[in-house]
């Protein structure tokens, strides 16, 4: 390219165009691909369950925490004298409220207890036969 041709290109006027093509390859399909597009949402995080048999009023405070990092409880207090099994009961009650969880009796001594996070839900044949149990007689108050 001399000199003419480069004051022929600054005054916008070009005699030959030279342009580079380069081929993009063509990337092709799977063939077993399938129809159905499928999502898959997962949060990263299990759900975890502690089961717990305290002895001593001294492990409420870890229980606490483990409701604080959304994991659900289930105490069993049978073997749990019953003034600490109330005082423990007291105080996890009073977290879960203020996590804003819930809490229901699964058995004689047995409690669930789970954050906010977590929906307890019973359905109708059980609260029907807990009510039975409690008065020994049918709802409606008929016996058969």
């Amino acid at each position: 390219m001399g000199v003419i041709d480069n004051l022929w290109r600054w005054l916008g006027v070009q005699t030959e165009v030279e342009e580079e093509i380069q081929e993009i390859p063509v990337l092709q399909e799977r063939e077993n691909r399938s129809s159905t597009n499928i999502v898959s949402i997962h949060s990263g995080k299990s759900v975890k369950v502690i089961v717990c048999e305290p002895e001593r009023f001294d492990e409420v405070q870890a229980l606490a925490d483990h409701l604080k990092n959304r994991r659900q409880i289930i105490l069993n207090f049978e073997n749990t004298p019953a003034d600490v099994s109330q005082k423990i009961i007291d105080f996890i009650s009073g977290a879960v409220y203020s996590l804003d969880g819930q809490s229901q009796q699964l058995g004689h001594n047995i409690f669930l207890f789970a954050p906010a996070s977590v929906e307890i839900t019973t359905d109708h044949k059980t609260l029907m036969r807990k009510h039975d149990l409690q008065h020994n007689e049918p709802l409606g108050g008929k016996r058969l």
